[in-house]
C-alpha cells in the first residue's frame, strides 16, 4: 500500500505541473483583467492604471507571471484578491469550511436515501416498491438542478416561510451558543435537500442493478442451498458484494459535491467555494479564479486515490500494492 501511494503521488506531480500551466493560459485569455473588472476603475486616469498594472506585474510576459505565481503556490502563498484586498489564502478559508459542511451534509443525505432504496428495489425486482423507486430515479435525474432548487426555495423559503433563503447562519447569533447552532442548521437544510434529492438517482440504479447481477451468481445460490437464511444471504454475500462499486465511486462523489456546487450555492446565496468561483470570474478577480480551479484539479486527484484506497479496503481480492 505504501508502494502505490508514493507511486501515485510521484504520478500527481507532473498532472498538477501540465494543470497549472492551463489554468493558469485560461485566466489570462478571459477578457480584461483584475484592474478592469473593477467598477470603481471605469473611468480612472489612463496613466494611474498603467501604473497600477505595472506594480501588480500584469504587464510582464506571461511566462514571468506563470513562474512568479505557481512558486508563490507552492510555498502557500495564492496571491492577493483584487477585489477584497485581503489574501486569497484567507478568503478561501473563510468559505472553505462551509463548502466542506454543505458537501458531507450532502453525501450523508443522498446515500441515506440511496442505499435503501437502492436494495430495496433490487431485491423485489418488478415489484410495487420497484417501481416506485424507478419512477423517482427517473424524475430526479431528468429535474435540472437549478430548477428543483428554484422550486425548493419557493415553496418551502416564501411560501411556508419554513427555513432561510439564503446565507450560512443568522447574523445576529453568537457563535458557540445553541441558537447559533440550530440557525447553521436550518440554513443548511434547503442546499443540502436540493443537491441530494438529485445526487440520488445514479447511486440508486447503480446499487440496484448490482444486486440484481450479484443475486443470481453461484455462490449465492450455493448458500441458499446450504440452509442460509435468506436475511444473512443478503447481509453477508449479496449486499457486500454489491457495495464494492458504491464504495469505489465514494472519493468521486467527494470531490463532485466539493466542486459542483455552484448552482446551490448561487441560489441559496450560501457563502462558500461555489459563490466566490462565480463572482470572481464576473469580477475578474483572476489570482482567485486560479486557485480555486487548482484546488479543484488537486481534490479531483486527490479523490481517485481515495477511491482506489476504498476499493482495496472493502475488497480483499484487489491487490493494489
Amino acid at each position: 500500500m505504501i508502494k502505490f501511494l508514493l507511486r501515485r503521488i510521484v504520478i500527481m506531480i507532473p498532472q498538477l505541473f501540465v494543470l497549472s500551466v492551463l489554468i493558469f493560459a485560461l485566466a489570462k485569455a478571459m477578457p480584461g483583467d483584475a484592474l478592469t473588472g473593477q467598477m470603481e476603475n471605469a473611468h480612472a486616469d489612463p496613466k494611474i492604471m498603467a501604473e497600477q498594472r505595472e506594480k501588480l506585474g500584469l504587464d510582464d510576459p506571461i511566462h514571468i507571471q506563470y513562474i512568479r505565481w505557481i512558486n508563490h503556490a507552492i510555498h502557500g502563498d495564492l496571491g492577493m484578491s483584487y477585489t477584497h484586498k485581503i489574501p486569497v489564502t484567507d478568503l478561501i478559508g473563510e468559505r472553505l469550511w462551509n463548502t466542506l459542511l454543505l458537501a458531507a451534509a450532502t453525501l450523508i443525505v443522498s446515500y441515506a436515501i440511496a442505499i435503501p432504496f437502492g436494495v430495496a428495489s433490487g431485491r423485489w425486482t418488478n415489484s410495487w416498491i420497484d417501481k416506485l423507486v424507478t419512477g423517482y430515479t427517473y424524475f430526479t435525474y431528468a429535474t435540472p438542478l437549478f430548477i428543483f432548487a428554484i422550486l425548493m426555495l419557493f415553496l418551502f423559503s416564501f411560501e411556508i416561510n419554513l427555513f432561510p433563503s439564503g446565507g450560512s447562519v443568522d447574523p445576529q447569533a453568537a457563535p458557540g451558543t445553541f441558537n447559533y447552532f440550530i440557525s447553521k442548521l436550518t440554513h443548511l437544510v434547503l442546499p443540502t435537500l436540493s443537491g441530494a434529492l438529485l445526487a440520488t438517482s445514479t447511486t440508486i440504479q447503480f446499487l440496484r442493478n448490482e444486486v440484481i447481477d450479484t443475486k443470481i451468481q453461484d455462490f449465492v445460490a450455493t448458500a441458499r442451498s446450504k440452509g442460509v437464511p435468506e436475511s444473512k444471504v443478503y447481509s453477508r454475500h449479496i449486499l457486500r458484494n454489491s457495495f464494492l462499486p458504491i464504495a469505489a465511486f465514494l472519493g468521486y462523489d467527494i470531490t463532485g459535491l466539493i466542486g459542483g456546487s455552484i448552482f446551490i450555492e448561487s441560489i441559496y446565496s450560501y457563502p462558500g467555494l461555489g459563490q466566490l468561483f462565480l463572482d470572481s470570474i464576473q469580477q475578474r478577480d483572476f489570482t482567485v479564479v486560479s486557485a480555486l480551479v487548482m484546488i479543484s484539479g488537486l481534490a479531483a486527484l486527490f479523490g481517485t486515490l481515495l477511491s482506489d484506497i476504498i476499493l482495496s479496503a472493502v475488497d480483499p481480492r484487489i491487490r493494489i500494492d
